[in-house]
Protein backbone atom coordinates (compact mmCIF):
# COMPACT_ATOMS: atom_id res chain seq x y z
CA UNK A 1 0.00 0.00 0.00
CA UNK A 2 1.33 3.85 -0.49
CA UNK A 3 -0.18 7.16 -0.32
CA UNK A 4 1.46 10.85 -1.48
CA UNK A 5 2.92 13.00 1.10
CA UNK A 6 2.40 16.59 0.49
CA UNK A 7 5.16 17.55 -1.42
CA UNK A 8 3.86 14.34 -3.49
CA UNK A 9 6.58 11.92 -2.63
CA UNK A 10 5.01 8.33 -2.76
CA UNK A 11 5.16 6.58 0.85
CA UNK A 12 5.11 3.05 1.11
CA UNK A 13 3.84 1.26 4.40
CA UNK A 14 1.90 -2.16 5.60
CA UNK A 15 -0.84 -2.03 7.89
CA UNK A 16 -1.99 -5.18 10.95
CA UNK A 17 -3.65 -5.91 13.74
CA UNK A 18 -6.39 -4.58 15.39
CA UNK A 19 -6.96 -1.97 17.58
CA UNK A 20 -5.76 1.68 18.48
CA UNK A 21 -3.64 3.13 15.47
CA UNK A 22 0.10 3.32 16.10
CA UNK A 23 3.00 4.05 13.59
CA UNK A 24 6.05 2.88 13.74
CA UNK A 25 9.33 4.93 12.74
CA UNK A 26 12.79 3.34 11.95
CA UNK A 27 15.74 4.80 12.30
CA UNK A 28 19.22 4.20 10.15
CA UNK A 29 19.67 1.74 7.73
CA UNK A 30 16.05 0.36 8.34
CA UNK A 31 13.27 0.38 6.21
CA UNK A 32 9.72 -0.73 7.04
CA UNK A 33 10.66 -4.37 6.95
CA UNK A 34 12.94 -3.90 9.78
CA UNK A 35 10.33 -3.93 13.01
CA UNK A 36 8.02 -6.75 10.92
CA UNK A 37 8.91 -8.81 14.14
CA UNK A 38 7.57 -6.40 16.45
CA UNK A 39 4.33 -4.97 14.64
CA UNK A 40 3.74 -8.86 14.62
CA UNK A 41 3.83 -8.76 18.77
CA UNK A 42 1.60 -5.60 19.29
CA UNK A 43 -0.67 -7.00 16.53
CA UNK A 44 -2.93 -7.96 18.88
CA UNK A 45 -3.10 -5.03 20.51
CA UNK A 46 -2.37 -1.82 18.07
CA UNK A 47 -3.44 -1.30 14.16
CA UNK A 48 0.56 -0.98 13.78
CA UNK A 49 1.19 1.14 10.65
CA UNK A 50 5.20 0.76 9.62
CA UNK A 51 6.64 2.43 6.36
CA UNK A 52 9.39 3.35 4.45
CA UNK A 53 10.90 6.25 5.04
CA UNK A 54 11.23 8.63 1.51
CA UNK A 55 14.42 7.33 -0.19
CA UNK A 56 13.76 4.29 1.46
CA UNK A 57 12.44 0.46 -0.04
CA UNK A 58 9.16 1.00 -2.42
CA UNK A 59 9.32 4.60 -1.11
CA UNK A 60 10.23 7.71 -3.54
CA UNK A 61 12.03 10.39 -2.42
CA UNK A 62 12.28 14.30 -3.52
CA UNK A 63 15.32 16.65 -3.51
CA UNK A 64 16.38 18.06 -1.49
CA UNK A 65 16.15 16.85 1.80
CA UNK A 66 14.31 19.14 4.51
CA UNK A 67 13.16 17.81 7.45
CA UNK A 68 9.96 19.20 7.21
CA UNK A 69 9.20 16.44 4.77
CA UNK A 70 9.60 13.98 6.25
CA UNK A 71 7.32 15.59 9.32
CA UNK A 72 4.81 15.56 6.56
CA UNK A 73 5.22 11.90 5.46
CA UNK A 74 4.49 10.58 9.47
CA UNK A 75 1.86 12.84 9.18
CA UNK A 76 0.42 11.23 5.94
CA UNK A 77 0.83 7.92 8.05
CA UNK A 78 -1.02 9.27 10.75
CA UNK A 79 -3.99 10.43 8.19
CA UNK A 80 -3.88 6.77 7.30
CA UNK A 81 -4.51 5.65 10.44
CA UNK A 82 -7.43 7.94 10.74
CA UNK A 83 -6.27 11.45 12.01
CA UNK A 84 -4.31 10.67 15.19
CA UNK A 85 -1.85 7.82 16.23
CA UNK A 86 0.11 7.02 18.95
CA UNK A 87 3.61 6.72 17.56
CA UNK A 88 7.04 4.67 18.46
CA UNK A 89 10.78 6.12 17.24
CA UNK A 90 14.14 4.78 17.38
CA UNK A 91 17.24 6.43 16.76
CA UNK A 92 17.24 9.32 14.12
CA UNK A 93 13.24 7.73 13.71
CA UNK A 94 12.46 8.74 17.61
CA UNK A 95 14.64 12.41 16.45
CA UNK A 96 11.69 12.37 13.41
CA UNK A 97 8.58 11.66 16.02
CA UNK A 98 9.79 14.09 18.62
CA UNK A 99 10.44 17.05 15.94
CA UNK A 100 6.62 15.97 14.68
CA UNK A 101 5.44 16.38 17.92
CA UNK A 102 6.50 19.75 18.67
CA UNK A 103 5.62 20.92 15.09
CA UNK A 104 2.32 20.07 16.19
CA UNK A 105 1.62 16.85 14.57
CA UNK A 106 -1.56 14.96 15.59
CA UNK A 107 0.37 12.06 17.76
CA UNK A 108 -1.46 11.34 20.61
CA UNK A 109 0.86 9.31 22.76
CA UNK A 110 4.62 9.21 21.91
CA UNK A 111 7.58 6.95 23.12
CA UNK A 112 11.10 8.25 21.75
CA UNK A 113 14.24 5.41 21.86
CA UNK A 114 17.89 6.68 22.10
CA UNK A 115 16.80 9.87 19.81
CA UNK A 116 20.69 10.25 18.82
CA UNK A 117 21.00 14.09 20.19
CA UNK A 118 23.81 15.95 21.88
CA UNK A 119 23.92 19.80 23.41
CA UNK A 120 27.51 19.67 23.12
CA UNK A 121 28.95 21.81 20.87
CA UNK A 122 31.97 19.84 19.46
CA UNK A 123 29.20 17.03 18.67
CA UNK A 124 27.19 19.39 16.48
CA UNK A 125 30.33 20.38 14.14
CA UNK A 126 31.11 16.85 13.85
CA UNK A 127 27.62 16.19 12.63
CA UNK A 128 27.08 18.62 10.56
CA UNK A 129 31.11 17.74 8.81
CA UNK A 130 29.54 14.06 8.88
CA UNK A 131 26.51 15.60 7.25
CA UNK A 132 28.54 17.37 4.63
CA UNK A 133 30.97 14.45 4.14
CA UNK A 134 28.14 11.77 3.47
CA UNK A 135 26.40 14.15 0.68
CA UNK A 136 30.08 14.32 -0.73
CA UNK A 137 30.25 10.35 -1.26
CA UNK A 138 27.06 9.80 -2.80
CA UNK A 139 27.34 12.73 -5.04
CA UNK A 140 30.29 10.06 -6.23
CA UNK A 141 27.68 6.96 -5.30
CA UNK A 142 30.52 5.42 -2.90
CA UNK A 143 28.04 3.70 -0.98
CA UNK A 144 30.74 1.43 0.69
CA UNK A 145 32.27 4.36 1.86
CA UNK A 146 29.57 6.28 2.93
CA UNK A 147 28.28 2.76 5.22
CA UNK A 148 31.63 2.31 6.55
CA UNK A 149 31.73 5.93 7.72
CA UNK A 150 28.63 6.26 9.30
CA UNK A 151 29.46 2.84 11.57
CA UNK A 152 33.02 4.65 12.67
CA UNK A 153 31.52 8.23 12.99
CA UNK A 154 28.30 8.21 14.39
CA UNK A 155 27.68 4.86 15.81
CA UNK A 156 31.21 4.26 16.93
CA UNK A 157 31.54 0.93 15.49
CA UNK A 158 35.74 0.17 15.16
CA UNK A 159 37.64 0.32 12.70
CA UNK A 160 38.72 -3.55 13.06
CA UNK A 161 34.71 -4.21 13.43
CA UNK A 162 33.64 -3.30 10.14
CA UNK A 163 35.13 -6.29 8.66
CA UNK A 164 32.57 -8.60 10.33
CA UNK A 165 29.91 -6.12 9.76
CA UNK A 166 30.56 -6.30 5.82
CA UNK A 167 31.02 -9.54 5.72
CA UNK A 168 27.81 -10.24 7.83
CA UNK A 169 24.17 -10.94 6.40
CA UNK A 170 23.29 -7.16 6.59
CA UNK A 171 25.54 -5.69 4.68
CA UNK A 172 23.99 -5.97 1.07
CA UNK A 173 20.78 -4.08 2.90
CA UNK A 174 23.21 -1.24 4.47
CA UNK A 175 24.88 -0.45 1.58
CA UNK A 176 21.33 -0.26 -0.33
CA UNK A 177 20.38 2.55 2.47
CA UNK A 178 23.62 4.56 2.22
CA UNK A 179 22.40 7.21 0.34
CA UNK A 180 19.42 7.80 3.00
CA UNK A 181 22.25 8.42 5.87
CA UNK A 182 22.47 11.93 5.45
CA UNK A 183 18.96 12.78 6.45
CA UNK A 184 19.40 10.51 9.65
CA UNK A 185 22.34 12.59 10.53
CA UNK A 186 20.09 15.61 9.80
CA UNK A 187 17.83 14.80 11.91
CA UNK A 188 20.32 13.96 14.46
CA UNK A 189 21.34 18.29 14.89
CA UNK A 190 19.24 19.10 17.28
CA UNK A 191 21.13 21.83 17.96
CA UNK A 192 19.92 23.55 14.33
CA UNK A 193 16.52 23.66 16.05
CA UNK A 194 15.37 26.64 17.80
CA UNK A 195 16.36 25.88 21.85
CA UNK A 196 12.48 26.15 22.80
CA UNK A 197 11.70 22.97 20.18
CA UNK A 198 10.68 20.47 22.99
CA UNK A 199 9.09 22.30 25.37
CA UNK A 200 6.01 22.61 22.70
CA UNK A 201 5.93 18.96 22.95
CA UNK A 202 2.23 18.73 24.84
CA UNK A 203 1.55 14.77 24.43
CA UNK A 204 2.55 12.23 26.82
CA UNK A 205 5.82 11.10 26.04
CA UNK A 206 8.32 8.28 27.44
CA UNK A 207 11.88 8.50 26.82
CA UNK A 208 13.86 5.54 27.03
CA UNK A 209 17.45 4.35 26.98
CA UNK A 210 18.81 1.27 27.51
CA UNK A 211 20.97 0.44 30.38
CA UNK A 212 24.06 -0.88 28.28
CA UNK A 213 23.97 1.81 26.02
CA UNK A 214 26.61 4.65 25.51
CA UNK A 215 26.31 7.50 27.99
CA UNK A 216 24.96 10.05 25.38
CA UNK A 217 21.79 8.05 25.17
CA UNK A 218 20.40 8.45 28.81
CA UNK A 219 22.01 11.90 28.98
CA UNK A 220 19.85 12.66 25.73
CA UNK A 221 16.60 11.04 27.40
CA UNK A 222 17.17 12.66 30.75
CA UNK A 223 17.81 16.14 28.96
CA UNK A 224 14.36 15.92 27.08
CA UNK A 225 12.91 15.24 30.02
CA UNK A 226 13.75 18.17 31.56
CA UNK A 227 12.10 19.93 28.67
CA UNK A 228 9.37 18.30 27.57
CA UNK A 229 6.44 18.90 30.25
CA UNK A 230 4.40 15.59 29.85
CA UNK A 231 6.99 13.69 29.58
CA UNK A 232 8.70 10.21 31.63
CA UNK A 233 12.24 8.36 31.64
CA UNK A 234 12.74 4.57 31.46
CA UNK A 235 16.21 2.78 31.63
CA UNK A 236 15.82 -0.64 30.27
CA UNK A 237 18.67 -2.60 32.02
CA UNK A 238 20.60 -5.28 30.07
CA UNK A 239 19.57 -3.48 26.73
CA UNK A 240 21.42 -1.44 24.14
CA UNK A 241 20.79 0.60 21.01
CA UNK A 242 19.45 -2.34 19.14
CA UNK A 243 16.38 -2.78 21.83
CA UNK A 244 15.42 -6.60 21.89
CA UNK A 245 11.27 -6.90 20.83
CA UNK A 246 10.60 -8.57 24.24
CA UNK A 247 11.42 -6.54 25.63
CA UNK A 248 10.41 -2.82 24.39
CA UNK A 249 6.94 -4.64 23.22
CA UNK A 250 5.41 -4.78 27.09
CA UNK A 251 6.75 -1.15 27.24
CA UNK A 252 4.81 0.18 24.20
CA UNK A 253 2.06 -1.98 25.95
CA UNK A 254 2.10 -0.20 29.00
CA UNK A 255 2.26 3.15 28.06
CA UNK A 256 0.28 3.30 25.05
CA UNK A 257 -2.61 1.43 25.61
Amino acid sequence: MAVHSADKTRIAFDAEGDGPPLVLVTGAFCDRSTPQELAARLAATFTVIRYDRRGRGRSSDTFPYEIDREIEDLEAMIEVAGGSASVYGHSSGASLALYAAAHGSAITKLVAYEPPFSWDPDRARHIRNLQARLEELWAEKRRDDMAELFLTQAIGVPKEGLAAIKEGPHWQGMRALAHTLPYDVALSDNQAMPADTFTKIAVPTLLVAGGNSAAWARTAVETLARDIPNSETLILEGQDHGVTDDVIAPVLEKFLS
